[in-house]
């Protein structure tokens, strides 16, 4: 039997959650409860980070006692409500044992050092009286009795970069807009997260919004500022959704739109949605949105922290920065900058997401390298066999770092030295099956159609790139366009006004210098050996081919034919070069020819 009864049933309900079927999970446990009439009650909680497990499933005993259960379908729900929740005893083969040295699941989270999500998995991000119980709004009541120069002080020596992507230091960007001129002064959260691959700001928000808010209400305070913005696309429906839950919770509980010290300043938070424009992450086009414009970037100086929103002072920071403010707070400025490097302190949040084993949400001290987070917490690569060629960091405004180079700490300087950059925290994977000029077009294609249009070369000379970039993909490219391409994305960089332009061509330049033979091998062989690009790919089935008919099952023009335990053969004729019978494949028999 149990120590304790059980307490609570706790179902992780972020968006990778519900993706993977947790409200069926939730339901099965629903009517496995009520029909058993356990007393457990069924709760919520968000993202817990480890998203190649969900759903996942917490039961929680009376004397504390936590097990935490993996890819719990319906069957699996009843099950342990029948044999743990009402028979005391937890059905093991389930359950997720972090503390088991050497396993996958002790591996993902031993080098994590969670700041930004730790409360993230572990209370309800509904419930205002969860954060509360576990420390929440105890910043801003301290950050008041300190003053704001002694804010701006602690923050600054504890090194905080703004994790939206330029890391620029968010005490010095706090301590300008305290020190300018003019009222009303505002406070934006930056949450229009639009890298592809990347989540990391749409989780931390659906599993502890309030200590965005937290964060933004000290920045407040610190700055001078009454009105705060959270600036969100509407792709983000449950995140929209919990903000304003823990807005409307924080008010009714007297810490927003209430006098929170003698003098009366108070803080009011609204929640702007936007409409998904990649363009409107860069800071002057999402104040023009924020004001009804259309989003596009403006010239700076002025800063927006001299005149923003209205032509009044703004900071601007985004969901992580925020995020670890509270934390910095209550722990110190020492603990944060302990972690991490001498330029790049504390921890950062990446979204592993690409071809890799152990795919989901990990916060690691600066320092770390990328080799380690790819192998040692996300596995390695999810393919049988397949070799890791390299990862894409800081979205389309960043660049590919290849396996040669996953010595590469985390840090600012280090990362921007291989010609990627830090970015927001999107860490796609890619392996030996990855075409790295089909990667650089894939992301060109986003740029180019995020574009504003306002700069020329940014309007056109994306669009010329891709047109030389489809060219290569579809066989018909010429050994020069490798120099046009590096030629145009100069001119781009240089230009450009914004940072979209700016960065647009990063993953053309880094699979350029790294991965150039790839381009030669497009222009003068007509192959693409990573078998992505259709019109120079043949897919084969080697003699080695134990006849499984896996691939024959998955193919979706059943251009495959054979017996079992015989070698298959592909009809060239009727093949779409989609790659599925690789991809099924588990013994490495189909080529790329």
């Amino acid at each position: 039997m149990s120590a304790s009864p059980v307490k609570e049933v706790i179902v992780g309900l972020g968006s990778c959650g519900i993706a993977s079927g947790a409200r069926k999970t939730w339901n099965a446990l629903e009517r496995a409860l009520g029909s058993t009439g356990a007393k457990a009650n069924l709760g919520i909680t968000g993202c817990v980070g480890m998203c190649y497990l969900e759903p996942l499933v917490e039961v929680v005993h009376e004397d504390g006692s936590r097990f935490l259960y993996r890819k719990v379908n319906e069957k699996r729900a009843e099950q342990i409500v029948t044999e743990h929740v009402c028979g005391g005893k937890p059905v093991q083969k389930l359950v997720v044992d972090l503390g088991a040295e050497g396993s996958e699941d002790h591996a993902y989270m031993a080098k994590q050092r969670r700041i930004v999500l730790r409360n993230c998995g572990g209370i309800d991000p509904e419930d205002i009286e969860d954060y509360i119980a576990v420390g929440g709004y105890r910043a801003i009541r301290r950050s008041i009795e300190e003053g704001p120069e002694w804010v701006v002080s602690e923050i600054k020596a504890s090194g905080l970069r703004g994790r939206g992507g330029a890391g620029f230091p968010t005490g010095t960007k706090w301590d300008l807009a305290r020190r300018s001129a003019g009222t009303p002064k505002y406070v934006v959260c930056n949450a229009d997260e639009g890298d592809p691959g990347a989540f990391m700001d749409r989780s931390t928000i659906e599993g502890d919004p309030h200590s965005v808010l937290e964060g933004m209400m000290i920045c407040g305070f610190t700055v001078g500022a009454t009105e705060g913005i959270i600036y969100c696309r509407a792709e983000y429906p449950l995140a929209l959704k919990r903000l304003r839950i823990a807005i409307e919770q924080a008010t009714g509980r007297g810490l927003l739109d209430a006098p929170l010290t003698p003098d009366g300043f108070s803080f009011h938070v609204k929640v702007k949605e936007g409409a998904g424009a990649f363009v409107c992450g860069e800071e002057t086009a999402l104040m023009q949105s924020v004001m009804g414009q259309r989003g596009m970037p403006k010239f700076r100086p002025p800063y927006p922290a001299q005149a923003g929103l209205w032509g009044k002072p703004t900071n601007i920071n985004n969901v992580e920065t925020f995020a670890n403010v509270p934390w910095i707070i209550i722990e110190g400025a020492k603990a944060f900058a302990s972690l991490g490097t001498e330029k790049s302190k504390g921890s950062k949040v990446f979204a592993l997401a690409g071809r890799i084993k152990r795919g989901g949400l990990v916060e690691v001290p600066m320092g770390i390298t990328i080799g380690e987070i790819v192998n040692d917490v996300g596995g390695g690569t999810v393919g049988k066999g397949r070799r890791l060629k390299a990862v894409q960091m800081g979205g389309p405004s960043g660049g590919c770092i290849p396996d040669s180079l996953f010595d590469t700490r985390i840090d600012y300087d280090e990362v921007t030295r291989t010609g990627a950059i830090m970015g927001s925290g999107g860490l796609v994977v890619m392996d030996d099956t990855s075409c790295m000029v089909d990667i650089a077009r894939f992301f060109l294609d986003f740029t180019q159609k995020e574009s504003c249009g306002k700069c020329t070369f940014c309007r056109i000379g994306t669009k010329r790139m891709l047109e030389i970039l489809t060219r290569i993909c579809d066989g018909e490219g010429r050994m020069e366009d490798i120099d046009l391409l590096q030629d145009l994305a100069y001119r781009i960089k240089t230009t450009s006004l914004c940072g979209l332009g700016q960065t647009a061509p990063n993953p053309v330049l880094t699979t350029i210098k790294y991965f150039r033979a790839e381009y030669e091998t497009h222009i003068r062989d007509h192959k693409c050996l990573a078998g992505r690009c259709s019109r120079l790919t043949t897919f084969h089935i080697t003699g080695e081919c134990p006849g499984c008919m896996a691939c024959l099952k998955a193919c979706p023009t059943k251009c495959i034919t054979g017996k079992k335990k015989e070698v298959h053969v592909i009809d060239q004729g009727k093949c779409i070069k989609c790659g599925v019978c690789r991809d099924v494949c588990k013994y490495d028999t189909v080529a790329v020819v």
